[in-house]
């Protein structure tokens, strides 16, 4: 993170996300800090037990589908952030396995 990030409160940056998402006319959705959005397959929905940080590809046992670890994550946060605004309310997803 550049200093002036890592200078400002994160609580500030939330609520200036919040405020330049109103004078845009948009919506700002927060999603779970746990969300698993890194180890959940995009494409079949299948969850990785634990997946270490420094792992930054991965293919998904249940379907065989490559991921980039940021892609994937950038994926799954939009896909929660278009339900909730689609069904008005808070979504907690659940995984398909035990893995």
């Amino acid at each position: 993170l550049s200093k002036a990030i890592a200078d400002a409160s994160w609580g500030e940056f939330v609520r200036q996300l919040a405020y330049k998402g109103e004078w845009a006319g948009r919506s700002v959705v927060a999603i779970d800090p746990f969300f698993p959005s890194s180890k959940r397959c995009y494409c079949c929905g299948y969850t990785m037990s634990k997946m270490a940080l420094n792992v930054r590809a991965w293919i998904c046992p249940e379907c065989g589908a490559d991921h980039d670890r940021d892609i994937n994550a950038a994926k799954n946060i939009k896909a929660v952030g278009l339900t909730v605004l689609a069904c008005g309310k808070s979504v907690n997803p659940k995984p398909l396995n035990a893995a």
